[in-house]
């Protein structure tokens, strides 16, 4: 089912869903089982699964020189939803992402999404790799989620890259990102919904944001999404804080803000128990308030720990 379907048939009611990582390398899929059971009893009706591109590592070989080798470290995001939908029968939403990846492989891995009954993607360009000081293309491949949005809407009418299958049309309901406090590469909001809004023209189904711990900014970025035309369901991603590290990893990995009355009492914490515990409170408090709000859905970025993920839904759910 698609997630306009899910949201639509809800009636109102506010949603549960998350989003997690592939296990790395050499891990095993029961590895996204037990990320998954713990939060079974809450009905997601769709879990994400995130889809991470190439970086490099250096072998050294025995005469001191270094292969530089191109290496995947968390593959298997297909294979994974499918695992998900076979085992939990909820829809299982996969990232489709930029970098890593020809037009070619795309148009391929589209297909065998829409042969395992997948109707849903998430489209991203996706990060940079780590030895890369800004995000650069893969040969063939798309540069702008875009092009890569564009490239799912033309199967939706049955154009492929170099034939047309009107027999054949894709049925995807396709969601992108949206950033309450901007996207850090774009030079104002403004830019932002510009973009924004190109993707809903272009057939974009619904937003989730970028995760954000001031609700005031979730209801700006709804108010503005409105008045720039932009009416599709607007998911808030959350994510609660669970270490005092995440005072400064958050700010710079996602280029958010965190309000100072959290960064503070959390500053005051005693250990890190405590921190944790302060976290989940403190997203217990925005998940009501958003649900008040009318938020479709709750979408928590899980990191594949759940945790505190199930003791915030036991306390809203």
């Amino acid at each position: 089912m698609k997630i306009t379907e899910h949201i639509s048939k809800a009636a109102g009611k506010t949603l549960f869903s998350f989003e997690l990582l592939p296990p790395i390398k050499g891990k095993s899929i029961n590895d996204i089982y037990n990320a998954i059971d713990p939060l079974m009893e809450f009905n997601p009706p769709f879990i994400d699964v995130t889809y991470h591109r190439e970086d490099y590592i250096y072998k050294q070989h025995d005469s001191g020189l270094l292969e530089k080798l191109t290496y995947r470290k968390r593959p298997g995001t297909v294979a994974i939803c499918a695992a998900i939908m076979n085992r939990y029968k909820v829809d299982a939403v996969p990232h489709l992402i930029c970098g890593g990846f020809t037009k070619e492989e795309t148009e391929n891995a589209l297909i065998d999404l829409q042969f395992l009954g997948i109707d849903n993607v998430l489209v991203l360009r996706g990060d940079a790799r780590h030895a890369d000081a800004h995000f650069v293309p893969t040969p063939g491949g798309h540069a702008y989620a875009t092009e890569l949005l564009n490239q799912v809407i033309e199967m939706n009418n049955g154009k492929y890259l170099y034939e047309d299958h009107s027999a054949f049309k894709t049925e995807f309901c396709v969601g992108v990102a949206g950033y309450p406090e901007k996207h850090f590469e774009s030079p104002n909001m403004k830019t932002d919904f510009k973009y924004l809004k190109q993707k809903v023209d272009m057939g974009a189904e619904f937003i989730v944001t970028q995760m954000f711990f001031d609700n005031q900014k979730y209801v700006d970025f709804v108010r503005c999404c409105r008045e720039n035309g932009i009416n599709v369901p607007i998911i808030p991603g959350l994510k609660p804080i669970t270490a005092s590290k995440q005072l400064i990893s958050l700010p710079k990995i996602f280029h958010i803000d965190l309000p100072e009355d959290l960064s503070e009492a959390i500053s005051d914490c005693k250990n890190e128990a405590a921190v944790k515990e302060l976290g989940i409170e403190w997203m217990i408090a925005q998940c009501k308030e958003l649900m008040a709000l009318g938020a479709p859905v709750l979408h928590f970025y899980t990191m594949s720990n759940p945790e505190p993920t199930r003791k915030i839904a036991q306390a809203i759910f």
